[in-house]
């Protein structure tokens, strides 16, 4: 049996017939850039995530950036960021004219350790930016503590976390700001790419949807120096279709993730995914740690298993931030988790039966693996 990482068509399979009325709505609409569709789409996702304002723009890294530019955060400022992510939210940092700094991970969870966020901050910290990985929102009220003691923005990387919640409130909700991604394979993605903010606060709405737009607040006053970041009209009317969705395939991913959880349990050398007591996640992904990781996934592939690396090389050891400040920087917890995560196979449309394959894949693998370490201790 072949088991696809994910099926990003069985989305369009499933939803055809609204889908394909949503391209043809757009398409005689004769407007395809904002418009309606997108007000339509901010509205319902602002109030998915429980919250006011809603501004739609061209990706996810786009998104972050905004954030951060809508704040007046740039040159000579910092903003602390986790050392194990998508290399997104550090360059929205460094496009941004500040400076990552980068703090290590919870052991457990793999999302920003709320434990060492004092330690780094400065007087330039204007910001901490966590990362709710994986689709696990972060430990926010640990993180919104030592906020509110040195008057730092809370700005969630949402990208992985649609629909996912932390004591009830939703990604989206918990901190100044969250930035979203609608990457096809995300929770709730496009066919293309598209990202969001939501935040509570007007201000800052109204200066993103200038910033998305130019920089324009009315057509042709160009009030600030913005970019052109738009989500198109097209996108925006799938997402609207998708979001109604969006609940049901997130129970299911669930689902998938506890049957790993059952399977798993007890695997030699086996590190699975751990959830933090006040988070409630929606299994963007589900990774698991092995110290032979490269062999468990050669191992997977030959029985025509399909599995992901995220993320193989922390942004502080990549060619992007090759200085010596940040080479010299040590995230031990965010280095073994580059070297020993592994993503299984999970989604709304992964088949019946799968996550039980996968898993016997797995426990072969390891538990040889076990019996030829304690054979040659015996010889």
């Amino acid at each position: 049996m072949k088991v696809p990482f994910l099926d990003v068509k069985a989305t369009y399979a499933e939803l055809r017939d609204e889908l394909d009325e949503a391209f043809h709505r757009v398409m005689d609409s004769g407007w395809y850039i904002l418009g309606g569709e997108c007000e339509a789409f901010e509205q319902e996702f602002a109030a998915y995530c429980g919250a006011r304002h809603c501004v739609a723009v061209g990706n996810g890294l786009d998104a972050l950036n905004l954030i951060l530019r809508a704040y007046g955060i740039g040159a000579g400022d910092e903003v602390i960021v986790p050392g194990h992510t998508f290399i997104a939210t550090w360059l929205a940092v460094s496009y941004a004219g500040a400076t990552p700094v980068g703090i290590d991970c919870d052991p457990a969870t793999l999302n920003l350790d709320p434990e060492r966020i004092e330690a780094a901050v400065t007087e330039q910290t204007r910001a901490v930016m966590p990362v709710h990985l994986y689709g696990q929102t972060a430990d926010i009220d640990a993180i919104q503590d030592i906020a509110r003691r040195y008057g730092l923005k809370v700005i969630e990387d949402a990208a992985q976390a649609h629909g996912a919640a932390y004591c009830g409130r939703r990604a989206g909700n918990l901190g100044d700001a969250a930035a979203f991604s609608f990457y096809p394979g995300k929770n709730l993605g496009a066919f293309g790419d598209g990202g969001a903010v939501t935040t509570n606060d007007k201000v800052l709405y109204e200066r993103l949807v200038a910033l998305r737009n130019y920089g324009a607040i009315v057509k042709y006053d160009h009030q600030f120096m913005g970019i052109n970041s738009r989500l198109d009209p097209l996108q925006a009317a799938f997402l609207r279709v998708k979001l109604k969705s969006l609940d049901r395939w997130n129970a299911i991913r669930r689902r998938i993730a506890e049957e790993y959880l059952d399977l798993l349990t007890g695997t030699p050398d086996l590190t699975l995914p751990a959830v933090h007591p006040a988070a409630e996640p929606v299994w963007h992904l589900f990774p698991i740690r092995h110290p032979q990781r490269d062999a468990l996934r050669s191992h997977l592939a030959a029985r025509g298993i399909d599995t992901q690396i995220h993320y193989p090389i922390p942004p502080h050891q990549s060619g992007a931030y090759r200085t010596a400040a940040f080479q010299r920087l040590k995230l031990p917890v965010s280095e073994q988790a580059a070297a020993t995560v592994l993503s299984l196979p999970i989604g709304p449309h992964l088949a019946p039966g799968a996550p039980a394959i996968v898993a016997a894949a797995i426990r072969e693998f390891a538990e040889a693996v076990a019996t030829s370490r304690r054979y040659l201790r015996a010889s």
